[in-house]
């Protein structure tokens, strides 16, 4: 196949074994984990836990990026459709809550076809939000939850750690589209979020005004009950990390932001504290369940 999945339109060639282009991902979805999640907002993970099937490569490759070792250095196994549905099923059986899909985006051609017949538990699209509408609409009846994240309001800051500047009108539109589809969140008695978008937001050392203009975005765009909001504080060091990415977020950082979602009157969601930046956050990407 010659790939247009993702914004990136680079027309790789994607063969079952061999990949090109921004991701490097062969045409067979390559997976690096799957198991049972805790570490999601509470209306994901709930009480046994989220689905949690971790994809290789990425479309959008962020230099501060905490799975690096999938989304940079492409570890992973390629498995079949059919393989792929039956780790779902698999997953399912164990009681997750939901098939929570991280970094779906340039497989999304599998997963059209994979969740044809509905798995019977809500399916979460986990994203960097660097999605073309296109895509999203392929998806459109087979994906209940979508999990984007809004990374950047800052065109320069998103070319400096994404080599995206276009990235915030393309996840705005992308946001829109996911809003669309799945219409007002839809939480049942338990908590549990069975349909609906839930934005995060990842503060980075010293953009707390690209925060802000986050936030502005999201309480302009949606009126409560539209859509939740996640407030990330986990923001953790790489190795080789230089600059301001080279320290964690400050505690003022976090609150300064906190206050901020709250005077723009965003109230439906989650805020992390400090605490949150831990190793534990990160998964350990060693083929479990594939």
């Amino acid at each position: 196949m010659l790939c247009n999945l993702c914004p990136r339109r680079c027309g790789a060639l994607r063969t079952e074994d061999r990949g090109e282009g921004r991701c490097a991902m062969p045409s067979l979805p390559v997976v690096a984990r799957a198991a049972l999640h805790h570490w999601e907002e509470p209306c994901i993970s709930g009480s046994r836990g989220s689905g949690a099937v971790f994809f290789s490569g990425c479309p959008l490759g962020c230099v501060f990026c905490q799975n690096g070792q999938i989304s940079h250095g492409r570890f992973g196994r390629a498995v079949t459709p059919e393989r792929l549905r039956a780790i779902f099923e698999d997953l399912i059986s164990q009681g997750a809550h939901n098939i929570n899909l991280v970094s779906p985006t340039h497989f999304a051609h599998v997963l059209r076809q994979v969740l044809e017949e509905p798995l019977g538990v809500p399916v979460v699209w986990n994203t960097g939000g660097y999605e073309r509408v296109e895509t999203l609409r392929s998806l459109e009846g087979r994906v209940q939850v979508y999990l984007p994240d809004l990374k950047y309001a800052d065109a320069a800051l998103a070319a400096r750690y994404s080599d995206a500047p276009d990235y915030f009108d393309t996840a705005r539109a992308a946001i829109e589209e996911m809003v669309r589809q799945t219409g007002p969140c839809q939480v049942g008695e338990d908590g549990l979020l069975r349909r609906g978008v839930l934005i995060r937001h990842l503060i980075l050392p010293g953009a707390l005004e690209n925060t802000k203009a986050v936030l502005d975005y999201v309480a302009n765009a949606f009126p409560p009950g539209a859509v939740l909001f996640s407030l990330m504080a986990q923001y953790t060091p790489q190795p080789e990390a230089k600059g301001l990415l080279g320290r964690r977020v400050t505690g003022a950082e976090i609150r300064a932001a906190a206050a901020y979602m709250a005077n723009v009157g965003i109230t439906d969601g989650y805020t992390q504290g400090i605490e949150a930046a831990v190793p534990e956050y990160t998964p350990a990407f060693d083929l479990t369940g594939v």
